[in-house]
């Protein structure tokens, strides 16, 4: 029997570290704290890249020592989140290669991340990617008594909805499907 070696596989091209490529790589710059949030600005959310960790809210702020060193305060989405070890992994890297000499992600659960922490635009931008943003603040407890009965589906703006799974592609978000276009979404849970 005449054995053919095995073909190497074809190389499969993975996104930067930090969610760029080498070309978009920030040029160093002065290292102060409006930069550093420029930065991180640009740091995608691992589930969700086209939300940024500024917009998401999950970065609290930023300080910056004489010496060019960054101290990042960061609060995980939830306790246990998978993303939260690669989201510090990717801020220190955008921050380092933005010219900061040092960089320390401090790690903040109290007040503890909500959904009510992501900006306008970030709501904006899970719209514009297909997951329904929450439409209530944590403050509103119907989504918790089951009173909520839709979501708007954010492909066709229809309220003719259901819920699928309380859990869709990550633990944060869960499954609907849209009577009105017959589209399954993500809906990006009230926590």
């Amino acid at each position: 029997m005449q054995r053919h070696p095995r073909p190497e596989p074809a190389a499969i091209p993975l996104p930067a570290f930090a969610g760029t490529d080498a070309a978009d790589a920030p040029a160093p710059g002065p290292a102060t704290v409006e930069r550093a949030m420029e930065l991180l600005a640009g740091v995608p959310d691992p589930d969700i890249p086209t939300l940024g960790l500024v917009d998401l809210g999950v970065i609290r702020g930023v300080t910056v020592d004489a010496g060019g060193r960054a101290t990042v305060r960061m609060s995980p989405t939830y306790t246990g989140c998978p993303a939260t070890d690669l989201m510090k992994l990717m801020a220190i890297d955008r921050l380092l290669q933005g010219g900061f000499s040092s960089v320390h992600v401090a790690l903040e659960l109290s007040p503890p991340w909500s959904s009510d922490d992501i900006t306008a635009d970030g709501l904006r931008k899970l719209r514009e990617a297909g997951i329904a943003p929450p439409e209530y603040r944590t403050t509103d407890k119907r989504h918790l008594t089951g009173e909520v009965q839709s979501v708007a589906c954010p492909r066709c703006g229809g309220r003719h909805t259901r819920l699928l799974s309380a859990f869709g592609s990550t633990a944060c978000k869960a499954l609907w499907r849209c009577e009105t276009c017959a589209e399954p979404f993500d809906h990006f849970k009230c926590i």
